[in-house]
C-alpha cells in the first residue's frame, strides 16, 4: 500500500469513518473509497454490500479480478436507562461485538453490580452523551419511559448520525413522545427516524426476548439496505 493511500486510510480511519481499498488483484493497483463516496462509484452497489455487511472479499468487474479491503468502525451501542431490558440487551450486544454504554442518572439502578464490564454513565443525558461522540456508527436505544430522561437523550440522537434510534413504548406513548419533542423543535422527518414500538414483531413478552427483538431490529437496520421495510412490536 503505498504511503499516501495508508495516511489516509488511517485519518478515516481515527475519524470511525468507513472506507473500502479496492486491489486489482493483478496489475496492484489501488484506489481508496470513502463511504460517503461510495454512491457515485461505478462499483457502488458491490461496494454498498460490502460495507453493510462488514466483510472482504473478492469481486468481478469488466474483466478484472479486484479485492474489497472493508474497513469499517466498532459499531456503538448507547443505551438509555439501566432497566432490566438493558440488563439483557447490553451483553447481547457485546457478544455481537458492540461497543455499549449505559446512560441513567439513577444511581441506584447504574450500578456495576446490575452492570458488570459494561461502562456506565450515571448522569443526565447533557452531561453523559457529548463526551460518547454518537456518530454513523452508533445504534441508540431510549428505555427508561421518563420523559425527563428519554427526551433530551432522544433530542440528542435526532441530531446525529447514528443508523438506528429506538425508543420503548406503546402507539399511544409513542404519539405523546412525538408532541412533546415536536414542540421542543424536532421536525418530522427527524421524528420519523424513531423506531417505536422498538424492536422486531416477534412476540417479546420478557425483558429477554424483547432484547433480543431490539438487537435484531438493529442488526436488520445495520446490514440491509436502507430502504428495507421492518416490522416493529407493540411495546409496553
Amino acid at each position: 500500500m503505498k504511503q499516501n493511500t495508508l495516511t489516509e486510510l488511517n485519518a478515516e480511519r481515527a475519524a470511525r469513518r468507513a472506507v473500502i481499498v479496492v486491489t486489482d488483484v493483478v496489475s496492484g493497483d489501488q484506489r481508496l473509497i470513502k463511504a460517503a463516496d461510495i454512491a457515485a462509484d461505478p462499483l457502488h452497489a458491490e461496494l454498498d454490500k460490502h460495507l453493510r455487511m462488514g466483510k472482504s472479499g473478492m469481486i468481478e468487474s469488466d474483466g478484472r479480478k479486484l479485492f474489497l479491503n472493508v474497513y469499517a468502525p466498532t459499531a456503538r451501542l448507547v443505551i438509555i436507562g439501566a432497566v432490566h431490558i438493558s440488563q439483557a440487551l447490553a451483553p447481547l450486544a457485546q457478544s455481537l461485538d458492540y461497543d455499549v454504554f449505559v446512560v441513567d442518572p439513577r444511581t441506584a439502578f447504574a450500578s456495576p453490580e446490575r452492570f458488570p464490564d459494561v461502562p456506565l454513565f450515571a448522569d443526565w443525558p447533557d452531561v453523559a452523551l457529548p463526551p460518547l461522540n454518537i456518530d454513523r456508527y452508533t445504534a441508540f436505544v431510549a428505555l427508561t419511559h421518563d420523559p425527563k430522561i428519554d427526551d433530551p437523550a432522544l433530542l440528542h440522537a435526532l441530531e446525529r448520525d447514528c443508523f438506528y434510534i429506538g425508543a420503548l413504548g406503546s402507539r399511544k406513548t409513542h404519539g405523546k413522545r412525538l408532541e412533546r419533542l415536536k414542540a421542543q423543535g424536532a421536525s418530522d422527518a427527524a421524528l420519523a427516524r424513531i423506531h417505536a414500538p422498538i424492536g422486531l414483531n416477534i412476540g417479546a413478552v420478557s425483558p429477554s426476548e424483547i432484547a433480543v427483538a431490539i438487537m435484531a431490529e438493529i442488526t436488520a437496520r445495520l446490514r440491509l439496505p436502507a430502504d428495507t421495510p421492518l416490522k416493529t412490536k407493540s411495546a409496553a
